[in-house]
């Protein structure tokens, strides 16, 4: 039996979680939020998880109940993610590793989220749709790979909702894909908007750019509730294509809806109507687990201990491009 602890800070999500032997234990996390209009930088959000990481680390120990004496390994996100917020986690995790003489192993972000998915819904080999601010992937499981068969050639899905929202002066509280979703329920009028497939491969930045170029004349024909609902509709549209062209491709009967944008429940209503239509199941998780989180990364970080993997302190770095398909998935034999 494993317990970890795992930090995960790449972006402006700040979380820490604890995880006996697929367990979860606790799950705390902390948000930088900006006001409407702006994104979050590198700088400030280091400086966000620097003031509070020592404080979600002893809710996480308050809520697990367990010291530092009962955790067997260390685990942090390695990348891929924003430089200056992952070095935060990474030396506070070094940190604690040498104090507490205990083992340190860097996790994959894409992988902890595709994990945790698994662990949650028990899926058991899915094609998954790994979805967020920095990641938008098309995935599937192969020979101790998880391989990527399509994936964004520009910007992020949630990202691309993301500069949206600020293009409207929503609030980034709670995330400003939330408020997406909640106004595009009230839209009504759909707006045809550059649909962008390429192959496995979606873009997302010409129709960001097009909606942005041209607001204040949409914004005459359409309401901002239109907008979002349209964006929201043609995105996934595009998702829902090149996920079902990769289930066709691998003979899949299962998807997992991993990320943070995995939380949209359009999103998830759409994915549902095309695996229904393919006698295919759906997995999907809320937010506690789709959003950036500590377990996740704890949890990976115990499935790479318990098969064997032991890294030096000295490989305990950080690195912001960091491939879903550079790792080496030793914990799964099927």
């Amino acid at each position: 039996m494993v317990t970890a602890i795992g930090f995960e800070g790449s972006a402006n999500k700040l979380g820490v979680g604890i995880v006996k032997d697929g367990k979860i234990l606790a799950n705390c996390r902390r948000t930088y939020i900006t006001p409407p209009g702006e994104g979050f930088l590198p700088r400030e959000t280091a400086e966000h998880h620097q003031e509070n990481i020592h404080a979600v680390m002893r809710e996480a120990f308050a809520e697990s109940g367990l010291s530092p004496r009962d955790i067997d390994v260390v685990c942090y996100t390695k990348g891929p993610g924003m430089g200056a917020p992952l070095l935060v986690c990474a030396i506070v995790a070094r940190t604690c590793s040498k104090i507490w003489n205990k083992p340190i192993i860097g996790v994959n972000h894409c992988i902890g989220h595709i994990e945790m998915g698994r662990l949650i819904t028990k899926a058991k080999n899915p094609t998954v749709l790994y979805v967020s601010g920095g990641n938008t992937q098309i995935i599937a499981y192969s020979r101790q790979r998880y391989r990527i068969f399509g994936e964004t050639i520009d910007i992020a899905v949630g990202n691309c909702l993301d500069r949206f929202a600020r293009v409207l002066k929503l609030s980034n509280a709670p995330s400003p894909g939330y408020n997406i979703e909640q106004a595009a329920k009230k839209g009504q009028k759909y707006l045809h908007l550059p649909y962008s497939v390429k192959g496995m491969d979606v873009s997302f930045s010409g129709i960001l750019s097009y909606m942005e170029d041209k607001i204040s004349e949409l914004l005459k024909e359409y309401t901002p509730e239109d907008l979002c609902y349209s964006l929201q509709e043609t995105v996934f549209a595009m998702l829902v294509e090149i996920t079902e062209r990769a289930m066709a491709h691998c003979g899949s009967e299962e998807v997992l809806i991993v990320g943070g944008v995995g939380c949209n429940l359009r999103l998830q209503e759409m994915m549902g109507v095309m695996c229904s239509e393919r006698g295919a199941k759906l997995f999907a998780s809320d937010e506690r687990f789709c959003i950036d989180n500590g377990v996740m990364i704890a949890h990976a970080g115990a499935l790479a201990y318990q098969s064997g993997a032991r890294p030096e302190f000295e490989d305990s770095t950080i690195t912001q491009r960091y491939r879903t398909d550079d790792v080496l998935v030793t914990w799964r034999d099927d």
